[in-house]
């Protein structure tokens, strides 16, 4: 995802005076500025660095979904509508089944070894932004016993 691409969809949302979109898609943009400043990179920001923030920016919202009290029916509209925002704009991410095909052919030597901190240690630094890492460790497990 390119972050022109959520100024250019910010602008449009203004536009439409849709303002609960223009929150959520500006709280995108603002949390992408922030981490392009603290890696120096500010200017020319890379577009995997603007899918790593949306993955994280989606999982909070998750995590306040999750915990949001029952009676804050208003509270939990707009956690969901903002979480489907930002979920258009997430890369597609791996399904446990895929993520168990791509461990079982690129790492089949290290599973041979059945160390689990050892196979965890090589996957997640080469899955990492392509599949949630519940699910890689679930897989892993998985394939340990």
């Amino acid at each position: 995802m390119e972050l022109e691409k959520l100024r250019a969809d910010m602008v449009a949302a203004m536009k439409a005076k849709d303002k609960p979109r223009k929150e959520a898609v500006s709280s995108l943009v603002s949390a992408v500025k922030k981490i392009a400043i603290d890696e120096g990179c500010r200017e020319d920001v890379p577009a995997e660095l603007v899918d790593r923030v949306i993955l994280k920016e989606l999982k909070t919202v998750k995590e306040q979904i999750d915990t949001c009290p029952e009676a804050r029916k208003d509270l939990l509209a707009e956690y969901e509508f903002r979480y489907e925002v930002i979920n258009e704009y997430a890369p597609k991410q791996m399904s446990p089944e895929e993520v168990k095909a791509y461990i079982e052919e690129k790492f089949a030597d290290i599973i041979a070894a059945g160390n689990k901190g050892m196979i965890m240690k090589h996957v997640m630094a080469e899955m990492k932004g392509k599949a949630d890492g519940k699910i890689i460790n679930q897989v892993v497990s998985d394939l340990c016993r």
